[in-house]
């Protein structure tokens, strides 16, 4: 049996980092190729010096591999599998191998043991690699060509405060990691405006903080006087006070990653920072619905390795004639693609009806591992 892993899980490591060096290489030069149009700029902000140059083009490109190589990673051990599945059938080789114990269900349990190494291996990029890697990349891209944004006027926070509620706003980052536009909007709990604080540049301390500098800090206090008006005797009269700061801290539990995941992509969040920001959002009864949606699919896409594996077991049972075998392949492909379109349909989908979000996110890896179990039962188990 060792013998059999050795040569199974050989074959199959080598076509599928084949495929997925194919797909990185056809999708970088896509990237380099969108990047060629930003040759020669600068942001405006600095001096000639800083100009985007060709070999930052090329760092930004290799920076986006870990995120494309996490997205196609199902479809290339897909792809992969099945080529190795379809070779060995057409060549008899497998006819060797069942006859000399193979079955199959140990043949599916070998492969469940090479898509549990994927599934770790996708995992790990996901949520470590790919994050790390595009926030590098955001910010290279933010040095030499503007900051990184969202909307027009950027993202928009909410914490509550045992006494009061805070609204923040952050119009973008630059590229030393440092909030721009920032406005914080205090509230009392009656809901009326306390103050408002306004700062071209902050930036995020160790301490749960903000530090803004030149803050411009506008204070509102309504008094009550006693002069007769109307049905209760009296009125009520604003005060405001203004002020401006060279350095104002401001704690808050809004981190950098907080900031990060609503400015950036969720998707290319890591699990651990999704899961923070949900639980931010719900604290602060604001709806999380879509990056719920994107904490699952970061659960269970890895998992869809081993749908993938089992999709592909089946391919080894068919009888192919000469040449038949690239047909199977080009099956393979675009089995792969309706999975990654599939899954993204289903997170646009139950973000708009409000499905449950593992639901949502759970769905079509589920349809495709039923596919996957009826192909085995039919073409393996019954003929």
């Amino acid at each position: 049996m060792k013998t059999i892993r050795r040569l199974v899980y050989g074959e199959v490591a080598l076509s599928i980092a084949l495929v997925a060096a194919g797909f990185l290489a056809l999708f970088s030069f896509f990237d380099l190729v969108d990047e060629l149009q930003y040759l020669g700029k600068n942001n405006g902000l600095t001096g000639g010096d800083d100009v985007y140059q060709i070999k930052h083009a090329l760092l930004y490109v290799a920076l986006q591999v870990p995120s494309h190589l996490y997205e196609l990673l199902p479809i290339s051990v897909l792809i992969g599998t099945i080529f190795v599945m379809a070779r060995l059938a057409q060549s008899s080789e497998y006819t060797i191998l069942r006859t000399s114990g193979l079955g199959p269900w140990r043949a599916l349990q070998l492969l469940l043991g090479l898509g549990a190494f994927f599934v770790a291996l996708s995992f790990a990029v996901g949520d470590y690699l790919a994050p790390a890697a595009d926030r590098a990349g955001q910010l290279l891209k933010a040095r030499y060509q503007g900051r990184i944004t969202v909307g027009q006027t950027g993202a928009w926070l909410k914490e509550k405060q045992p006494y009061n509620t805070y609204v923040a706003n952050v119009k973008a980052l630059n590229s030393e990691n440092e909030m721009q536009g920032v406005r914080v909007f205090e509230f009392d709990n009656k809901g009326l405006v306390v103050s408002i604080t306004e700062a071209p540049v902050a930036r995020f301390l160790a301490d749960d903080s903000w530090i803004l500098s030149n803050a411009s800090r506008s204070e509102f206090e309504v008094q009550a006087s006693t002069a007769p008006t109307g049905q209760n005797g009296k009125r009520e009269t604003a005060r405001v006070s203004r002020s401006v700061l060279e350095v104002y801290r401001w704690p808050t539990g809004i981190s950098a990653e907080m900031v990060s995941v609503a400015l950036l992509k969720p998707e290319r969040m890591s699990t651990v920072d999704l899961f923070k920001y949900i639980r931010h959002l719900n604290a602060n009864s604001q709806t999380a619905q879509r990056y719920e949606i994107e904490f699952w699919k970061k659960v269970f896409y890895p998992l869809s390795c081993l749908v993938m594996v089992m999709l592909a077991l089946p391919f080894a049972y068919l009888h192919f004639r000469a040449g038949g075998i690239a047909a199977y392949v080009f099956s393979g492909v675009m089995i792969g693609i309706s999975f990654f379109l599939l899954n993204n349909v289903f997170g646009y989908i139950g973000n708009l009806q409000n499905w449950q979000p593992w639901l949502a996110a759970a769905t079509p890896g589920i349809l495709y591992m039923l596919v996957s179990l009826g192909a085995f039962g039919w073409l393996v188990l019954r003929r």
